[in-house]
């Protein structure tokens, strides 16, 4: 596993040990990125359930303003900060050790959005990608022209709406989907603010 493009190009990345972590193939993420494009560049950018930090790594990689990590487990937010230090990121991320359903409702609370958003659940949970989709629609935490990208099992279906959210595309690789999500009304109440992060 490297960072693919961008200043930490070629870069290695460990990866946490565990059932749990299922880390995302360099195909897969390069796949990502060709469909996210350019529009990474200067964004806030949230990795969930975020594993090696593979993919808000690679978002820091090709331009991204910032990167929030979230994690629960303790050794894969070692394993994350290891993977910052040796790609050359030291101040433009923030890094959670924390539920993922407790750090949206601060990252709501606080007003805080964002550009993109990369949810990489644990694919041992079979109810958790919709459980964590069902919150996220019900709240303001992504940009009007934001996109969110769930990770699931290629066989697991999950809704085409949630809340304000519309899946637009849909992609498979291997035994891996990603899902394509996007705010289908306009809504531009306030802008975003990530001062209260960190």
């Amino acid at each position: 596993m490297r960072v693919i493009s961008g200043l930490a190009k070629g870069k290695k990345l460990k990866a946490p040990a565990g059932i749990n972590t299922r880390p995302i193939t360099d195909m897969i993420k390069e796949a990502l990125f060709n469909v996210l494009g350019n529009r990474v560049r200067g964004s806030y950018f949230l990795d969930l359930f975020a594993g090696s930090g593979s993919v808000g790594i690679e978002a820091l990689s090709r331009g991204a303003l910032k990167a929030v990590f979230v994690d629960s487990s303790g050794e894969a937010v070692k394993v994350i900060k290891e993977n910052l230090d040796n790609c050359g990121f030291k101040s433009n991320y923030d890094l959670f050790r924390s539920d993922v359903f407790k750090a949206l409702q601060i990252f709501a609370q606080h007003r805080n959005r964002f550009g993109f958003i990369y949810i990489d659940p644990p694919f041992t949970k079979e109810i958790i990608f919709n459980e964590v989709m069902e919150v996220i629609g019900k709240m303001d935490i992504l940009e009007p022209d934001g996109i969110i990208v769930i990770r699931t099992p290629r066989k697991k279906d999950i809704n085409p709406l949630y809340g304000r959210l519309q899946r637009y595309r849909e992609s498979n690789y291997g035994e891996s989907k990603l899902n394509y999500y996007s705010i289908h009304e306009e809504d531009t109440k306030h802008d975003g603010d990530l001062s209260h992060i960190g």
